[in-house]
């Protein structure tokens, strides 16, 4: 088994801070659900979404978190953004094309608490995995 490049969260983050994110930062945080690669069940997150050059993106900015692998096995997901629900489809970036995603990225959210000191940790943009989002047919 490969290790991966991941900062997990801290507890307070992991337990509160995600559980608040989506009711005070509706602006900026939406919620995303994927199904787990190994149940099938849904899990829900909060993300950013990032919109640069007429596309969004998903940005797993804590390096290969378990909704990234999850978005590896099962691309087809919902994205819950102000309240309203799509179905959409995602298509991982390849990594070359990623450094300018992750600049875009760290101008726009790198305020939020953690993003920055997080990005720092993992300056490499190989480190994210993105995913363009696409709506589904």
């Amino acid at each position: 088994m490969t290790s991966r490049t991941y900062l997990k969260p801290p507890w307070m983050q992991r337990n509160i801070g995600n559980r608040l994110a989506p009711v005070f930062g509706r602006s900026v945080v939406s919620r995303l659900s994927v199904r787990g690669r190994r149940s099938g069940q849904w899990r829900t997150v909060p993300v950013a979404v990032l919109e640069y050059e007429g596309e969004r993106y998903l940005v797993s900015y804590r390096g290969l978190s378990d909704w990234a692998l999850n978005l590896r096995a099962a691309p087809d997901c919902r994205l819950t953004v102000r309240g309203r629900t799509e179905e959409i489809t995602t298509q991982e970036v390849p990594e070359s094309e990623r450094p300018a995603l992750m600049a875009a990225y760290r101008k726009k959210y790198g305020g939020m608490p953690t993003v920055s000191d997080v990005l720092t940790a993992l300056p490499d943009p190989a480190d994210h995995p993105v995913f363009r989002i696409r709506a589904r047919d």
